[in-house]
């Protein structure tokens, strides 16, 4: 069972998120914040001690399901079935997480002022290690000969879309919001252009599985 505890910050962190992607650090306040969670002022700084401590703990609610979206490269796996789990992910993120999302694309446009080291750290040696296992692929000829770098760069844009700019996305598609089949489409669609687009052959083995063989 959640303990008051445990839902009075969920509150507040939800709400803050929201703040933050609408308004931004800066013009964000507190005293917003608490009234959308529902909860008193001093709420806020007794869970989260400051505005700023706030905003960091925002990022870490989508740091972690950020690296945890990249598991599918962190285990065998032919490129067919780790880049759709990965784009999976990705859209479900954009979809559960939408406004940390926007929080976090605003830290990095903003060059990340407010990432810890650890953190940088962390998102780029997994990043690094995505693009090896892609580079890897290519020399094993699983897949087109294609920028490891910019083909990462493009999923990551594909798919955040869906958080930035899904108000955009909604309106053009003449809807109040996205359902179920949108977010769908929109992992179906990226999938289709990253598989054919890299010349990957689905159902096909693994490396590992592929040396056994012979």
């Amino acid at each position: 069972m959640t303990s008051i505890r445990e839902r009075n910050k969920e509150l507040i962190l939800r709400a803050a998120s929201e703040e933050f992607a609408d308004k931004g650090f800066a013009a964000s306040k507190t005293s917003d914040i608490a009234a959308k969670a529902g909860v008193p002022k001093p709420n806020v700084y007794y869970y989260f001690k400051s505005k700023e401590h706030l905003y960091r703990e925002v990022l870490e609610s989508i740091i972690e399901p950020l690296l945890q979206a990249s598991a599918p490269f962190n285990q065998p796996g032919n490129p067919a079935e780790v880049l759709k789990a990965y784009i999976h992910s990705k859209i479900r993120i954009s979809r559960e997480l939408p406004s940390a999302s926007k929080v976090f694309a605003s830290e990095i446009m903003h060059g990340a002022p407010h990432l810890s080291a650890e953190q940088a750290e962390q998102l780029n040696a997994q990043a690094q290690h995505n693009i090896a296992c892609i580079q890897r692929w290519i020399e094993q000829g699983l897949m087109a000969k294609v920028d490891p770098h910019h083909l990462m760069f493009s999923i990551w844009a594909a798919t955040q879309t869906y958080a930035d700019f899904d108000w955009q996305i909604a309106t053009v598609t003449g809807k109040a919001s996205l359902d179920d089949a949108d977010y769908e489409a929109a992992t179906q669609t990226i999938i289709r252009l990253v598989i054919k687009g890299c010349e990957i052959v689905e159902n096909q083995p693994s490396a590992s599985e592929q040396v056994t063989r012979v």
